[in-house]
Parts: C-alpha cells; sequence; structure tokens
C-alpha cells in the first residue's frame, strides 16, 4: 500500500468513518481509484488533509445512513 492510500485511510478513520467500510471500498479497485480521485481534487482546490477527510466523511455518513459520532 502506498503512502496516499496510507493517509487517506487514516484521515478518514480520524473523522471517524468506520473501518468497515473502507476495507471494502480499499478492496475494490474501481472504489479506490474514484476515493482517490475524490482526495486529490479536494486537494488540488486547496483543502487540507483534513479538510478532505472531513468532507468526504461527511459524503459517507449521508450516502450511508450513517449515524455520527460527535
Amino acid at each position: 500500500m502506498d503512502l496516499l492510500r496510507i493517509n487517506i485511510y487514516q484521515h478518514l478513520r480520524d473523522f471517524n468513518v468506520p473501518a468497515t467500510v473502507l476495507d471494502d471500498i480499499f478492496s475494490d479497485e474501481e472504489d479506490l481509484e474514484k476515493l482517490i480521485s475524490a482526495w486529490q481534487s479536494l486537494k488540488k482546490d486547496g483543502f487540507s488533509d483534513d479538510e478532505t477527510a472531513e468532507e468526504i466523511s461527511k459524503i459517507f455518513f449521508k450516502e450511508l445512513d450513517l449515524a455520527t459520532i460527535e
């Protein structure tokens, strides 16, 4: 696993995305490429790693109807 993937995984875990969700995404190359593409797009727009993870985690929680942990 390369550093970008590890960074994405760890940052999304920091924003409470369940490991099972991330494991499913990271085990499917097509889903992973979509995640990496979204990550890189937000980074190009000037978002920090934390801001990027926060935005993507919001999408996961909304789309998967997960309860947020506060």
